[in-house]
Formats: C-alpha cells, sequence, structure tokens
C-alpha cells in the first residue's frame, strides 16, 4: 500500500494489506456466488469491471482504503463474469447420455478399479469405473466414450459349475459384457443430493449392474502406466494394512490409505454423529498431521528448514497421490506447498494469506469447487484456526507458554510481562518446596512438564471448540447434524489420530522390510484406533448425539457468515472487542442448532406432497392449523443389495428443507419395505408423538419399527375402517383395513384414509387393490384428489372406483423405470378418459397440493 495514505487507512485497508490475497479469494468467492445466481449479459460485467479498476487505479497513489475497496469489487466481476463465461460456453455444464431399456453389449477398460465385498447373503460384489470403447445394440456396433459405474454381482462365492469366485479386475484391464445402460437420476425433491452432478465430477455418464460370469477380458491394456503402477502400489498397501492388522482392516484402510469401501453405514453413522467423521477418510486432517510429524522430526534431527519442508512436501504429495482421495487431498496439499513456501520467504505470519492464494488458485482452474460441501469444510477448517484459534492463543496461552522457557534463568524475566514473571517465581517457590523432599534438579523440569501439558490440553480445547462453532453453519446446511458431543469427541480422537497417522505409516514401511520390524509401530497404530473407536462408538451412541437441524435459511446464513467474519477481524483488538466477535460466534451456533425454526407451510390449506422416493410411497400432509402427518417413508427391499437409507439420505433431508423440526404424527399404511423401510430413521430424525397403523401384522420388518418407535417414546395406535377423527382441523375418514377382513394380501390391509377441509377432500390408497377398491365404491369416496394404489399397477384403480371418487387430480407415487413397469399402460388410459389431470413423481419430483376448502391447487417442485 501507498506510505502516504497508511495514517488514514482504515480498518479494512490494513487488514487487506496483511493478507491481500485472503481478501482477494473472499471478494472472488462472492462474485462466483453472484454470477450463479444473479445473471447479467457478460458486457455488463466487462463494463463493470473496466470501470472498479480504472478507478482502483486512479485512487492508488490518493486514497489508498478506498483503491483497496474498488480492487476488491473488481477482482467480484472477474469472478461473476468468469462463472457465467464458463457455464455459457458448457464449461461447467454436463452432458448426459440417452439410454434406452434394451439390454447392450459394451467393450471398455476400467479406469477406476474396486474391492471384493460380501454381499450379506452369499454373494459377492464389486463396484468399477470404466470408460467405453464401443456400444453393440443387436447387431449394430457403435463407437462411444463415457464414463461408466458398472456392479458386478455374483449370487454365490462360487458359482454352480464350481468355477472360483470372482477375481478383482485391475485398472487398464479391457472388458466385454452385457448390461442395460442407466442414465443417474437424482431424487425430484427440493434439498436432496445431487448425485447425478456427483458422479459427472467423476466422469460418470451412466450406470450398469452385469453378472461375473458374462464379463469376458479381452486382450491388451489402455490407460496410462503411472496411473498402473500408483493402483498396483495402492492394492499392495491394502493387502499389507490386512496382515499387520487383521481385525480392523476396514477402520485402518479408511483411515490411513483412503479405502472406505470397508466401512459399513452404521459405522459412518457413529462417527457423523460424534462430530469426528473428518478422520475416519482420508482428508486434509490426515495430510497436515502427516506432514506436521514429519516437518517436526526433521527438524529435531537438525535439518535445515529448506531441506526439512522438501522432503515434507515430497513426502505429503507421495501420500496424496497413492491414496487417491481426490481434491480434498489436494486442496490441502496445494495449502502446504503454499504455506511451506511461505516461511521459506520468511513470511511465517502470512498462513492467512498462503490459504487466500491457495483457494484464489482452485476458484479460478474451476469455479464449481466453491459450491461443494468438500472445499467448504477444508477452507473454513483452515480458516478457522489461522484467523480466529492462533489469535486466541497467541493473546492467551501463548504468554504462558513462553514464561514456561528456561525457568532456571532470573534474566529472562526482564524479557516478559510482570504476570508471566509473577507465575514463574510461584513454579519456584512450589519447586523449592517440593525439592526438600526430591532434590533441587527434579522439581522445576517437572512443574514445567506438567505445565505444558496443561496448557497443550488447554490449547487443543479452544481450537476444538472454535471449530465446532465455526463449523455449526456448514455441519447444519450440508448434513443436518448439531454435533453436540463434537468437543469431547476430538479432545480425545484429534490426538489419537495423530499418534495412529505416524506410527501406521512407519509400520506399513517397515512392513516391507519385515513384519517383525513393523509389529511394534502396529501396535501402537492399533491401540490408537482402538481408542479412536471405542471413543466415537461411545459418544456417537449417546442420545443427545443424535440431534438434528433443519436447513438454516437465507438470513441465518447471512448473520452466520457475518459472525465468523466479524470473528476474525476483531480477535486481535482489545479485550472486550474480541470477547464481542467470540460471543456473537457462539451465538450464532447456538441459534443455528437451538433457535426457532419457521417451516414453509400455506396456512389455511390442507397440504398433501407426494415425495419422489422412486418406487416407494411417502406423503406429507400439513393440516390447515400446521399439524403434520408422514404417510409412510419409502425404503429399499433387501435384494436391492444397498446401503442408502430412503427416511434417513432422501425423506428426512426434504422435510428439513421444508424447516420442519419436529412432526406431530407419522403412519405405516402396510407393511412393505418400500413403504416402511425409511420410518426408522424418521423416527429417530423427527420424534413423533403418534404413529399410525392400520395392520397388526406381526412380521420382524414392522416389529422392528414399532419397538423402536416405544423406545422413542411414541404412542402407537392403530385405526380401522369406520373411525373418523380431527386432526389439525381436518377431517380424517379411515376408509380401511376392516377389522373383519381376513385377506392374506398384505396389500390389502393398507391405511386408506379420507381427508377433508370443508368442501375440498383427499383419498389416500396405499397399496388397495381390487377387493379393497370394490369396498370403498360401496363408502362413496367422493374425493378431488386420489393418490393412485399400488404405484399405478394393473391390480388397483378400477374404472368404477374412479367413476366413484370422481377425482379432478392423481398423483402416482412411481419408480423411475422401475423393474414392474409401473405405472400400467391400462392405468394411465383409464385415469386420461376419465379426463382426471395426472401427476407422476418419476416425471414430475415431488408435486404438492393445496386444498383449500374451494378449489385444489397443484404445484411442482422446483429444481436446480
Amino acid at each position: 500500500m501507498n506510505q502516504t495514505s497508511s495514517a488514514g487507512s482504515s480498518q479494512l485497508s490494513r487488514s487487506c494489506g496483511r493478507q491481500p490475497l485472503l481478501w482477494a479469494a473472499l471478494a472472488y468467492a462472492a462474485g462466483l456466488v453472484i454470477g450463479v445466481y444473479a445473471w447479467r449479459p457478460p458486457l455488463w460485467w466487462m463494463v463493470a469491471f473496466i470501470v472498479f479498476s480504472s478507478s482502483a487505479i486512479y485512487f492508488l497513489r490518493r486514497r489508498a482504503e478506498i483503491a483497496v475497496v474498488l480492487g476488491l469489487a473488481a477482482i467480484f466481476i472477474t469472478g461473476a463474469l468468469g462463472v457465467q463465461v464458463r457455464n455459457s460456453g458448457g464449461a461447467c455444464g454436463t452432458n448426459y447420455v440417452q439410454f434406452g431399456n434394451d439390454e447392450v453389449l459394451v467393450t471398455a477398460h476400467v479406469t477406476a478399479e474396486g474391492n471384493l465385498r460380501d454381499d450379506g447373503i452369499g454373494g459377492l460384489r464389486q463396484r468399477l469405473d470404466v470408460e467405453t470403447e464401443q456400444i453393440t445394440a443387436g447387431d449394430q456396433p457403435a463407437t462411444a466414450h463415457f464414463g461408466v459405474r458398472v456392479s458386478i454381482y455374483q449370487k454365490e462365492s462360487t458359482n454352480s459349475k464350481g468355477a472360483a469366485p470372482m477375481r478383482l479386475f485391475g485398472y487398464g484391464e479391457r472388458l466385454r459384457f452385457p448390461a442395460k445402460l442407466v442414465a443417474p437420476r437424482n431424487f425430484g425433491n427440493p434439498g436432496a443430493f445431487d448425485y447425478r452432478e456427483y458422479l459427472a465430477e467423476h466422469g460418470i455418464a451412466a450406470l450398469a449392474s452385469t453378472k461375473a460370469e458374462n464379463i469376458e477380458a479381452l486382450p491388451g491394456f489402455v490407460g496410462s502406466r503411472p496411473e498402473f503402477w500408483r493402483s498396483r502400489v495402492h492394492r499392495s498397501v491394502i493387502k499389507k494394512v490386512h496382515a499387520l492388522w487383521p481385525r480392523d482392516t476396514g477402520l485402518m484402510d479408511a483411515m490411513v490409505i483412503g479405502e472406505d469401501a470397508f466401512i459399513d453405514r452404521s459405522t459412518r453413522v457413529d462417527f457423523q454423529r460424534s462430530g469426528t467423521y473428518h478422520v475416519l477418510v482420508v482428508s486434509g486432517m490426515n495430510v497436515s498431521i502427516l506432514a506436521m510429524v514429519t516437518f517436526w522430526t526433521l527438524r529435531r534431527l537438525r535439518l535445515g528448514e529448506l531441506v526439512a519442508g522438501i522432503a515434507t512436501i515430497v513426502l505429503t504429495v507421495s501420500y496424496a497421490v497413492l491414496t487417491n482421495v481426490g481434491p480434498p487431498i489436494w486442496r490441502a496439499t496445494l495449502m502446504l506447498v503454499v504455506y511451506l513456501c511461505a516461511r521459506w520467504l520468511y513470511r511465517e505470519k502470512s498462513m492467512l494469506n498462503a490459504i487466500g492464494a491457495a483457494a484464489l488458485a482452485l476458484m479460478v482452474a474451476d469455479p464449481r469447487v466453491l459450491f461443494g460441501a468438500s472445499f467448504e469444510l477444508t477452507f473454513l477448517c483452515v480458516w478457522l484456526v489461522a484467523a480466529v484459534g492462533i489469535p486466541l492463543l497467541e493473546r492467551t496461552l501463548e504468554p504462558i507458554r513462553r514464561g514456561l522457557r528456561y525457568l532456571d534463568s532470573t534474566g529472562y524475566d526482564y524479557a516478559l510481562a510482570p504476570k508471566i514473571v509473577q507465575f514463574r517465581l510461584d513454579l519456584r517457590m512450589i519447586a523449592g518446596r517440593i525439592g526438600n523432599f526430591l532434590g533441587r534438579r527434579i522439581p522445576l523440569p517437572l512443574l514445567a512438564l506438567a505445565a505444558r501439558v496443561i496448557i497443550g490440553t488447554c490449547e487443543l480445547l479452544a481450537i476444538s471448540l472454535v471449530m465446532q462453532v465455526g463449523l455449526a453453519l456448514p455441519m447444519a446446511y450440508y448434513f443436518h447434524r448439531a454435533t453436540v458431543v463434537a468437543l469431547p469427541a476430538n479432545m480425545l480422537v484429534v490426538p489419537l489420530t495423530e499418534v495412529l497417522m505416524p506410527s501406521a505409516v512407519l509400520a506399513l514401511v517397515l512392513g516391507y522390510v519385515s513384519l517383525l520390524l513393523a509389529k511394534i509401530p502396529a501396535l501402537v497404530a492399533g491401540a490408537a484406533l482402538e481408542g479412536i473407536a471405542g471413543t466415537v462408538h461411545w459418544l456417537g451412541g449417546l442420545r443427545i448425539a443424535d440431534t438434528r437441524v433443519p436447513t438454516p435459511g437465507t438470513f441465518v446464513i447471512v448473520t452466520a457468515a457475518s459472525t465468523l467474519a466479524l470473528a476474525m477481524l476483531l480477535i486481535r483488538r482489545r479485550a472486550i472487542l474480541a470477547g464481542v466477535g467470540l460471543a456473537a460466534l457462539a451465538f450464532s451456533a447456538f441459534w443455528i442448532c437451538a433457535g426457532p425454526v419457521h417451516p414453509q407451510v400455506q396456512a389455511g390449506a390442507l397440504e398433501v406432497t407426494t415425495i419422489d422416493v422412486s418406487q416407494g410411497d411417502s406423503i406429507l400432509l400439513v393440516s390447515p392449523s400446521g399439524q403434520t402427518l408422514l404417510v409412510d417413508a419409502g425404503g429399499l427391499p433387501r435384494w436391492a443389495h444397498s446401503e442408502l437409507d430412503i427416511g434417513e439420505d432422501v425423506v428426512s433431508p426434504y422435510l428439513w428443507w421444508r424447516g420442519f423440526r419436529k412432526l406431530d404424527a407419522v403412519a405405516i399404511t402396510h407393511a412393505h419395505a418400500d413403504h416402511m423401510g425409511g420410518m426408522t430413521a424418521v423416527l429417530a430424525n423427527f420424534r413423533p408423538r403418534e404413529m399410525w397403523l392400520g395392520s397388526d401384522e406381526a412380521n420382524a420388518e414392522m416389529k422392528t419399527v414399532v419397538e423402536r418407535a416405544r423406545e422413542l417414546g411414541v404412542r402407537v395406535v392403530q385405526h380401522r375402517a369406520g373411525e373418523s377423527f380431527e386432526f389439525g382441523g381436518a377431517a380424517v375418514r379411515i376408509l380401511a383395513p376392516d377389522a373383519q377382513d381376513e385377506s392374506v394380501k398384505k396389500n390389502d390391509e393398507s391405511l386408506v384414509m379420507k381427508l377433508t377441509w370443508r368442501n375440498t377432500s383427499a383419498l389416500l390408497e396405499g397399496d388397495a387393490e381390487r377387493p379393497t377398491e370394490q369396498r370403498l365404491i360401496e363408502e362413496h369416496p367422493e374425493a378431488d384428489l386420489l393418490k393412485v394404489a399400488h404405484h399405478g399397477s394393473a391390480t388397483s384403480t378400477r374404472a368404477d372406483l374412479l367413476a366413484a371418487v370422481h377425482p379432478k387430480f392423481a398423483v402416482i407415487s412411481v419408480g423411475a423405470q422401475n423393474v414392474y413397469r409401473h405405472p400400467r399402460h391400462e392405468v394411465l388410459s383409464r385415469l386420461q378418459e376419465s379426463n382426471i389431470k395426472t401427476y407422476r413423481t418419476d416425471l414430475d419430483g415431488a408435486v404438492s397440493f393445496y386444498l383449500d376448502g374451494k378449489v385444489v391447487s397443484p404445484r411442482v417442485a422446483s429444481l436446480r
């Protein structure tokens, strides 16, 4: 900055002078956000850039603070212009391949190899990423190049012919196999995870599955030799991990080498609940710990800072290449390289500047990284430590730590503050008293060691606390979790991880020489892992750890982000101002976790929303007075071999996006997995007061759900045909099941309800089939809205039922390209012939109907 303006510079100008690249990165990021959500013509941005940049140059030697603001504005404009130019050119877009429903013959080569996994029913599964070379449909081969994620399965460990179990397919191998290619599809609900974009970022345009015995290995190799050898080394390290830690292979694979294929869902959930998920998979923390230990060890060995830094960078880059986890590791590695380079340039205080430089480089290279949870969490973690945590320690505990140096030197006292000198005098006095029993040499170093341990513990506590309150916003936004046990969990887990990482790496290196030499570090790493697993299981299992929160609103997001900036700006000011900044940060975290929420509802109307849960049912009802009822929660059958939990991963995110923290009641229409499979998660996340059942079917899955409901204090209520009651101002009439019905079909045990608000009504059929529909006709079930039974199956939705109900609207909850071919053509024809406006979740996503007492207003969800 210009020297003539230094005396009158504003706080922003001084801050920008100390960390110019950090402020540039923040301005560029803000420009990216505005560029995505507020489109303007490129010429508009270009003119604005010219105006701001030329103005900044004009004021540079006149008013430095104005030049700083105008310069940041020019960078802001650059970000907005850059992201819009990339979007218009398709750089950030995705071209999706269109596929038919017929099986094709795929010729491809492996680009990312997987692992063999037990599918839980005696079979084996393996997942590969391949790049196609040729697609043969019928007798017509066609050259095609796109990524496919293939699931390979074998029903038994050895097939009926006695052949060996399926083998692992390696990188570069060429394969030919028959499969149906399916385009990735997102669940059509606001707040849903963008699975299609996630796959696109990994180069995947289609999904497929095939039997292991149908795969033909072809001659030749396609790929790069460096990646081939990296894959071989990666596979070798995994084998070595399994040899050194045979009991804890899954956790050790994930935490050391980044291979999470053997981690089950329950383990992942425990780490998420305890707020320690960042240590489960290789992340920026693992890189930081490994680099810190390496750099510290080399410096203790009397190596120069330059040599130690170069060795640390080489090891870290090699580790990033070996793990192949992807952007999170490379982001952390880039930040590490920039920081070490800053140290070499004698800028040890420029950590924030180094963070800004790394973030700016990443955003310029690919603007999409800004909108990913991984980048935001990585950047925010490092930023919190550098901008808030370290300054907090420097003004509180660091003077005490410096006071512990040269305790036996009274001359050093003159270089310290009076309070620290008094602290040193007290320690000497205590040491003198103890010296009467232990001698003069031992007490003072012993007291210094004890004090350093206490200070180190306090430092870890302070940093963990800053991280917990600072990460409250992204944790709530992306994971809907308030990690209330994260502080004690990280206090125990992070030090254990600092022991685990170097000892595990040392054990692996020695393991290639001799397993006997690797035994001691392997035992140390194993003990640390046991401590981590025990801590996570204990704290993650506490009920308080399962606190879930809705998606924060725009006002809360802006306020929380502002408190983060305020804490950074005030932490180095006077004590009272620093306290204000920290208090504001803590209050924003508390408000995110426990503050009042305002769900998105339409007052005075009965809402019926069919949530897209693929091939299943889940319907949200909001009464005119605001009471909530969730009918079914979707689910997947066992044969789907998926760890996806529809209740946790699909239904709950939609409810949180709407702003719901609690539900008043839930209902299970009948005991089929596609209706009740997700209910356990919904019960835990939203703690309803009641659960309604229509059938007393006592199968194992229903028993599990009912027992879980009672454990959570949920009142279980059975409803039968003929009952009528009020729910939040709406009239509820139960039409099925009949208590005297002896039908053996579970579909005909469905809880069928008619809900009425003034002169509008909705009929929810569940999976009722013809026998139940015959009885419904006799009940004169006229309704404006019909939830079509059984996903549009031919076993339901009779013509005479449609005539009796005479709805204006119908909605079908059905999965895209499902194996049952629902909805059936004849059902759609009957709905069309009856002039019923029909919506489908596979085509329209979540659909809401608002019954205001006079008319029914449909509304299709607006998705990105």
